[in-house]
């Protein structure tokens, strides 16, 4: 059981009692997981208390505590401080922790305030449009504390270029049905094969690669639906994509699978940068290869990159 005393806590919260909460957090200082290797942030609501408990069994490599959407106006200080023990409990995890706030004007500052002394690993802020959005909450967090970025207003995606202000931004993630409701776009466009959706998919992810942000591309609501989510996967995938947000652990066993390492691809890149810097020393930076063609410098870079 990761949160002890549990149903006692239980009965504080459904006793809406938030003194006898409060009697059980203590900040505890945690081993910040600095990863950027994730591929399947996994959202729970932070108000229930069972599903926190099963984090270190979930088969995820990331988990998104989420305080903002789901989480009903009376509940949010009851789940902030399920946060808080969470994240005591969880001094070391092998799991990136990221908290989703809300909005900063609509209690998120506080809350990050309140989580600063307990560490998680991220702060994930909604509704953000501007740089200097981003350059308060960046004031706000630790300076330990890796801030993520919820994309999902209309000055977001036309400032997205400008958003990494700091080194601690370190993730975008694309809130396609709040962006396209800001934009007056029907959400029935939000379809496998619409030309929109590809472009729209391929600007934020060649954005954050370039500005040197992680892109993670938006949840799949129908979470029953497997082969539903799993085309997206394959889109994504053949995109560029390595993450993606989850609603359940079917779908971050699906995300793992998708894009998890590619063996093939590891044994061709090893393959080019042995060949290449065999040729390399003797002066030669392009020449024809028996088993994959021309190999030349972009290639040879192309394959430590993906080894990195």
């Amino acid at each position: 059981m990761l949160i002890k005393d549990t149903k006692v806590i239980q009965e504080a919260i459904d006793n809406q009692d938030l003194d006898l909460l409060n009697e059980f957090i203590f900040p505890k200082k945690r081993i910040i997981n600095s990863s950027s290797d994730y591929k399947s942030p996994l959202m729970l609501s932070a108000h229930n208390l069972k599903h926190l408990n099963k984090i270190p069994e979930l088969e995820t490599d990331a988990v998104i505590l989420n305080l903002e959407d789901g989480v009903s106006t009376e509940m949010k200080p009851y789940a902030l401080r399920l946060v808080m023990l969470t994240l005591s409990a969880l001094r070391q995890s092998d799991k990136k922790i990221i908290v989703r706030v809300n909005a900063l004007d609509e209690g998120g500052a506080d809350e990050i305030e309140m989580l600063n002394s307990f560490r998680p690993d991220a702060i994930r802020v909604p509704k953000v449009r501007t740089p200097e959005d981003v350059q308060r909450a960046l004031a706000l967090c630790d300076s330990d504390i890796e801030l993520h970025l919820s994309i999902e207003t209309k000055e977001a995606w036309l400032n997205l270029s400008t958003l990494k202000v700091n080194e601690r931004v370190t993730a975008f993630y694309l809130g396609i049905l709040d962006l396209f409701a800001d934009m007056g776009l029907s959400q029935e466009l939000i379809q496998v094969d619409n030309p929109l959706i590809h472009h729209i998919l391929s600007h934020f992810l060649l954005t954050a690669r370039a500005v040197g942000v992680k892109p993670v591309s938006f949840v799949f609501q129908e979470y029953r639906d497997e082969a539903g989510f799993q085309a997206w996967l394959d889109l994504e995938k053949k995109m560029g994509f390595d993450a993606k947000g989850c609603l359940s652990p079917m779908q971050a066993e699906q995300v793992q699978s998708t894009f998890g390492i590619d063996k093939e691809a590891i044994i061709r890149a090893q393959y080019i940068v042995e060949r290449f810097e065999e040729q390399q020393e003797q002066g030669v930076t392009g020449f024809s290869d028996d088993r994959y063609g021309f190999i030349d410098e972009p290639i040879y870079k192309g394959a430590l990159a993906l080894l990195k």
